[in-house]
């Protein structure tokens, strides 16, 4: 049931998020940047929480997942270590994430070559 969950909460993030892209101006340089930001704001007021807790991977996983991540993060940091906690818990709590972008994102760009594309 987890599967299904993860699924259909994953499948709503992304189904939204396309509609966006289809039906308005933005850019989608500017709805990624929005979900990232909407995923703190709604971490911030308490109502990720729950659809992490019933969605799992399907809700953390995507750009919202980042932001959550972030307010987690920060909000743990906080609490440990006070004000220097809002400038390091949010890398502190993505960390893994932004380790595997980098290194992915390496690994890729060694296998395709990528090229200029204005050639």
């Amino acid at each position: 049931m987890q599967y299904l969950h993860a699924f259909l909460m994953g499948g709503a993030i992304c189904a939204l998020t396309q509609i966006l892209i289809d039906k308005t101006r933005l850019t989608p340089a500017r709805i990624l940047v929005g979900c990232v930001v909407l995923g703190v704001i709604l971490t911030a007021f308490g109502i990720y929480q729950p659809l992490v807790d019933w969605g799992g991977a399907g809700a953390t996983v995507p750009l919202l997942g980042f932001g959550y991540s972030l307010a987690k993060g920060v909000a743990q940091g906080v609490a440990e270590q006070g004000l220097l906690g809002v400038f390091t818990g949010g890398v502190t709590g993505a960390a893994g994430g932004i380790a595997a972008a980098i290194v992915f994102g390496c690994l890729f760009a060694l296998i395709c070559k990528p090229a200029d594309k204005t050639k």
